[in-house]
């Protein structure tokens, strides 16, 4: 009884001893680096947008639903139980809090239990054999033992910090990656529908252009033509076949692309055409704050968490120069007879501390530390890198929709011009005042003045899209809850508790 007293007492004396000092760290102290300067009070191309007063718990929502395109809603709810990146994601996601798991656990003691039966001989010339016993004999052993890291200089606790923090960056990866998922997806979406207005508008224009070569080949067998007029209106038409094989290429490529992203086999997959409504224009999109950013972000926020994991790496590095101190216990039974075996003489136990201390390695620890501490300046390089790019694509996409907006009026006076000048040069060619050519170069302004007013359409919708995106998704409180990929929550710009 006395012996188990004592056991007791020494693994209760050890473990209160090791939490007292498991108090240091040699983890420098963590503050959130800053970025590339104070965050400019307004965006530079957002001209007349009203600014926003965002919150970072705010949900992004299902922002393509402003668009009022119910096949796009369709797709895009989709995208999150059938795209296999975002399956992909979410695995590493579940790794990377697995292995937080695994470092979370060398917190605590690891105790282990076997129980053993062996039958040997030993040696009778050994020293540890006893004169007149017997060589051969049972050896019944049932064991418990306990091995403990002291965790005084803080090495377990910087390294389950540094998985939490990866941990909380791969869910920021997890979200950065569903955003962009349904970007694309939308993105290819309105490209597809931009397809299909030009597909429309050059299908109409064979057939304009093929009744015109029936006219001219008709004028030319009677004598009323040039050579010249009919090769000129044959030209035009192979050119306008040319150009709607080509939109019809682009058009299964983009559907392709959109039937991988919502995990389904190209081979399976058609969208019927529609084009885009002549009138549909990006919905508002409030570009909030320059400084909302790094909180809205993931991928920002997932880069400043993988620079909280560095700090943390550069604490364990630091640790290895110094003792590894350690408890272990074991407590058991053993005997050389089974009627013996679980009997208080029969008792064992043994419980004592341990320190490991390396003391030449060829500088190995000095090179892990300053990997450590490279490895924390290339997280810092690419947060700042993070926060640039993100100024950057908000700043693009607010000036493409500002442009494109002009775009579309200007190319609308052009198709209305161009238009009327087609007129003219009928006119003018039926009453044998000019030569076939004028009217074919104006036929072929109108037309290439048609396809890029529906491309600059598209471009905008795309821009729109493009900006949602870059500001970390949708804003309004009204919209949608989106359909998640996984239980997960925003990776904080704090650094996490231990």
């Amino acid at each position: 009884m006395k012996a188990r007293k004592g056991w007791a007492a020494g693994a209760v004396l050890a473990l209160f001893l090791g939490g007292a000092l498991g108090a240091c760290s040699f983890a420098p102290a963590y503050k959130a680096p800053p970025d590339t300067g104070t965050p400019p009070p307004a965006y530079k191309e957002s001209g007349d947008w009203k600014p926003a007063e965002p919150v970072d718990g705010q949900p992004r929502g299902a922002w393509w639903t402003q668009f009022g395109d119910a096949q796009l809603d369709a797709l895009e709810d989709q995208v999150a139980s059938a795209n296999q990146d975002l399956r992909a994601a979410v695995a590493r996601l579940q790794e990377a809090r697995a292995q937080a798991g695994i470092a979370r656990a060398d917190l605590f003691p690891t105790l282990s239990a076997g129980p053993s039966l062996t039958r040997g001989r030993v040696s009778v010339n050994g020293p540890n054999y006893t004169p007149g016993a017997s060589a051969v004999g049972n050896d019944y052993l049932l064991e418990a033992n306990l091995s403990y890291e002291i965790d005084v200089w803080g090495r377990v606790r910087n390294t389950l910090n540094a998985a939490k923090a990866s941990a909380q960056a791969s869910a920021g990866d997890l979200v950065t990656l569903d955003l962009s998922t349904h970007a694309e997806l939308a993105t290819d979406y309105f490209s597809l529908r931009g397809a299909d207005n030009q597909q429309g508008l050059l299908d109409r224009t064979v057939v304009d252009y093929t009744k015109a070569l029936e006219l001219e080949q008709n004028l030319y067998n009677g004598g009323a033509a040039a050579l010249s007029d009919l090769v000129q209106a044959q030209a035009q038409l192979e050119t306008a076949k040319t150009q709607a094989e080509d939109v019809q290429l682009q058009r299964a490529q983009l559907e392709h692309a959109i039937a991988v992203l919502i995990g389904v086999p190209a081979t399976s997959f058609h969208l019927d055409a529609m084009p885009l409504p002549e009138a549909m224009a990006p919905p508002p999109v409030d570009p909030g704050l320059p400084s909302a950013l790094l909180e809205r972000r993931p991928d920002v926020a997932a880069a400043e968490r993988r620079v909280a994991a560095a700090n943390f790496d550069v604490g364990v590095a630091r640790a290895a120069y110094f003792p590894v101190f350690s408890l272990n216990a074991s407590a058991g039974y053993q005997s050389g007879h089974e009627s013996t075996w679980i009997e208080a003489p029969s008792n064992l136990w043994s419980i004592g501390p341990s320190a490991v201390l390396t003391l030449f390695d060829a500088g190995r620890h000095a090179s892990q530390s300053a990997q450590a501490h490279a490895a924390y300046d290339e997280q810092v390089a690419d947060y700042r890198g993070s926060v640039l790019n993100a100024y950057r694509e908000v700043e693009d996409n607010l000036a493409a929709l500002r442009q494109l907006e002009q775009e579309s009026l200007s190319q609308a006076a052009a198709v209305t011009a161009t238009r009327k000048a087609l007129e003219q040069a009928i006119y003018r060619y039926k009453g044998g005042i000019v030569t076939y050519l004028e009217v074919v170069t104006t036929e072929n302004a109108a037309l290439q003045a048609q396809l890029s007013a529906a491309n600059i359409q598209a471009r905008r919708l795309n821009s729109s899209v493009l900006l949602v995106k870059a500001l970390g998704g949708g804003w309004h409180n009204d919209l949608p809850k989106q359909q998640a990929v996984a239980d997960v929550p925003l990776a904080p710009l704090l650094p996490a508790g231990n």
